[in-house]
């Protein structure tokens, strides 16, 4: 059966086809979203919990074990790891790819639900689970500073108008709100007072919820008219809970404010953030999956001016980071090789074929199977990016191969005298199995089996090129033939030029060079295998000298800067190394600006932990670095690595706080945020062992020379307080979060006179 005997006989129908292919390719093209690297989602979900003034190995024990044993039975749970700091567990679940990350949630929550009753009866609120995808990043970052409103108020702008109206856009996922500084009111008592009036901490606390309590009042209903009742029960000020009634001692009222003080404040005052030098609350807004990332900027963009209008003029809002800015040039570069690498297939098709006319019909299919190929990654739900880019990009010098077998087997009928019209008709039906075997061959070559992770983020590039392949099959098959039969002129028709004749002798010495040194090789067979043998064992060699990463290391305008202090550091002294490390960082001429954030709730779990996101200026804004050690003087800007590489040495200099810097990869592999690229799990059932190993492990990985930024998220070195009870003198009925309290507060205003005291016995 001859296929393409039905296109050549139909060139009406065959053009119609052909239309078709392109419009459908072309709104394709345009519907497409756009991104760094195909939409990989991997199924996470992190669960928190929280429990005030319990230790890690209280959380560990009390509240991360029940909820990891129940965990572990959810069916397609892949890895699970938690981290446990004071007050707070973190449990990190990342299932197969295989796995619907909304089922897996609801299997969560049900074991959340069925492990409450293991749980401390102390906690305020049951764990919460989030759903997450590591691999995804904030695609925008919006600061928000103000000169003369306290940062509360900043945060409610922040909060209710920003990123609710942001969240509303089409394709934002989700806005996280950085440095949150939720309004809060605060009272201090002084347990001197407490003691003297012999008040428990427990009626200030009870006192305090049974005077500021809104409630619904009532209605009162007179002959001729209803009045709703409102009462003004809601204290919302700390001035006003001074005159808080406490209780009572010998008739006369005991306030807030004999016993303490009430003032007002946020809700975490342990977790900071700053844009340059000022105190700042920062926006990260996250697309959904598969949601065109340029478009969702773009979207967020046009509603900017609004917002601004419904704050106030003394909040200032800025556009810190914008993704899209990498993606688009990326994808731009990406796209002029494309074309670029179309007009040179074209050139060298008419090297050798020296006719414009033979030139342009296989020259044809590469526009059509590339627009073609469009349509088909519309379809499913792909997208332009850098992997389905490269794909076209190699597929062009696959989809012209097709063609121009087709070209010349009906050129090669028309040599020997037949007219363009039969030439066509035999020459594509004796070449028409070798085209389908061809694009078949070549299909399997390129389609991946792989599974996993791996498989999911080359699939899409394999399924591109495979797609480009067989359209590119189908117009060799079709529209090359009906054009050959019409506008294909037999040679001794044409007149040649100097061109024509110029390029022919060029072929010839070509064709006899290849004949020369042919012949040679055939003489010297033995020479020429050990020749291959050499070149085998020097490809092997070299493959194993080549470094091996799982994704190349771009420059993409950014860099991240984890930080670590002393274990036990107090919250202000991190603040100021914090402060330290962001002065050297705003000095550098590589770097547009920046936002640093520190400690609990923040950037980590625990409160001697900071990041800090850099924004670097674009490559040609950058200063220009002339080597001076090396003998090629090579001006140019520094990248993100090199930038890495002479920031490391000035950071390293500030005492008390550890940094390591890195260059973001455009995917992030793995459930939980690392300080480095690169992370070690070590597993135990002995915990003890498994502190000691450790420790030796990051020592041993320290004195390496090939590693850098070792770090560990082990902590033991806090220094603690001990409290031994004496049950004996412990009051009948007394619970155990009244005592809890009384040792807080007590301690609290105790001074520690000496570092070396490890216990305290208290009375309660």
């Amino acid at each position: 059966m001859n296929i393409s005997g039905l296109f050549i006989r139909r060139p009406v129908a065959t053009t119609l086809v052909m239309l078709g292919i392109v419009i459908f390719g072309a709104l394709g093209y345009k519907s497409l979203a756009v991104s760094d690297l195909p939409t990989v989602d991997f199924p996470t979900i992190t669960v928190s919990a929280n429990l005030a003034g319990a230790s890690a190995e209280t959380m560990a024990s009390s509240v991360a074990t029940p909820l990891e044993k129940n965990f572990s039975t959810i069916a397609g749970l892949d890895s699970m790891s938690s981290t446990s700091t004071l007050g707070r567990t973190q449990i990190t679940l990342q299932f197969t790819l295989s796995r619907n990350v909304d089922a897996a949630a609801q299997d969560v929550q049900a074991m959340i639900a069925r492990t409450a009753r293991d749980l401390p009866p102390t906690m305020t609120s049951p764990p919460s689970y989030r759903k997450v995808n590591p691999a995804n990043n904030s695609i925008m970052l919006l600061a928000l500073t103000s000169d003369t409103l306290p940062l509360s108020t900043v945060d409610e702008f922040a909060q209710t108008i920003l990123a609710q109206r942001i969240s509303m856009v089409s394709g934002v996922a989700q806005v996280d709100v950085l440095g949150s500084q939720k309004y809060a009111i605060r009272v201090q008592v002084d347990p001197n007072q407490l003691a003297v009036r012999q008040i428990g901490i427990d009626d200030v606390v009870a006192a305090i919820q049974r005077g500021n309590v809104d409630l619904p009042v009532g209605i009162l209903d007179a002959p001729n008219q209803a009045y709703t009742l409102v009462s003004d029960g809601q204290l919302t000020t700390g001035a006003a809970f001074q005159s808080m009634v406490v209780t009572y001692r010998n008739g006369a009222p005991v306030r807030v404010q004999d016993i303490g003080r009430a003032i007002d404040s946020v809700e975490n005052n342990k977790v900071a953030s700053w844009f340059k030098d000022k105190r700042a609350v920062i926006l990260g807004i996250q697309r959904q999956p598969g949601a065109n990332v340029v478009d969702v900027v773009n979207s967020v963009k046009e509603i900017l001016p609004g917002l601004r209008t419904q704050i106030p003029q003394s909040v200032k809002l800025d556009f810190f980071f914008d993704r899209t800015e990498s993606i688009r040039e990326s994808v731009h570069d990406v796209q002029l090789t494309l074309i670029g690498t179309i007009v040179l297939v074209i050139l060298v098709i008419f090297l050798f074929l020296r006719n414009v006319s033979a030139t342009v019909i296989p020259s044809l299919a590469l526009p059509m199977s590339i627009v073609g190929t469009f349509a088909v990654m519309y379809l499913l739900d792909y997208s332009l990016d850098n992997l389905s880019l490269m794909a076209l990009t190699l597929a062009v010098g696959f989809v012209v191969d097709d063609a121009i077998v087709v070209l010349e087997n009906i050129v090669r009928h028309m040599e020997e005298g037949e007219k363009p019209y039969e030439a066509a008709v035999k020459g594509a039906q004796e070449i028409g199995f070798t085209i389908v075997s061809m694009t078949i061959s070549l299909v399997a070559a390129l389609v991946l089996f792989m599974s996993g992770m791996l498989g999911r983020l080359l699939r899409e590039f394999a399924v591109t090129i495979c797609v480009a392949i067989l359209v590119s099959g189908f117009i060799s098959l079709s529209l090359t033939p009906m054009l050959c039969s019409r506008y294909l002129r037999p040679p001794r028709d044409q007149k040649h030029g100097r061109l024509y004749l110029f390029l022919g002798r060029c072929l010839d010495l070509m064709n006899r060079g290849y004949e020369v040194t042919l012949a040679w090789v055939m003489r010297h067979h033995v020479t020429t295998m050990v020749a291959s043998l050499i070149i085998l064992w020097a490809t092997y060699h070299m493959f194993g000298l080549v470094p091996k990463g799982f994704i190349p290391s771009e420059d993409t305008g950014q860099l991240l800067i984890n930080t670590e202090g002393a274990q036990g550091v107090s919250f202000d002294q991190m603040v100021r190394n914090q402060q330290q490390l962001a002065a050297i960082v705003g000095k550098d001429a590589n770097i547009e600006s920046f936002f640093s954030s520190v400690g609990v709730g923040g950037v980590g779990l625990s409160g001697n932990t900071g990041r800090i996101f850099v924004k670097l200026k674009g490559r040609s804004q950058r200063p220009v670095v002339c080597p001076t050690s090396s003998w090629l003087k090579s001006c140019r800007s520094l990248s993100a690595d090199e930038l890495i590489r002479e920031l490391r040495p000035k950071l390293a200099r500030v005492p008390g706080i550890r940094v390591s810097l890195q260059n973001p990869p455009v995917i992030r592999v793995g459930g939980r945020l690392s300080r480095s690229l690169y992370q070690f799990t070590l597993q135990s059932p002995d915990a003890p062992e498994l502190y000691r190993a450790a420790a030796q492990f990051e020592e041993r990985l320290r004195a390496m020379g090939d590693f850098r930024d070792v770090g560990s998220d082990l902590q033991l070195k806090n220094p603690q307080l001990k409290v031994v009870l004496d049950r004996d003198r412990v009051r009948p009925g007394k619970s155990r979060r009244s005592i809890r309290r009384t040792i807080s507060i007590r301690l609290s205003s105790s001074s520690i006179r000496s570092s070396k005291m490890t216990h305290r016995r208290c009375r309660c």
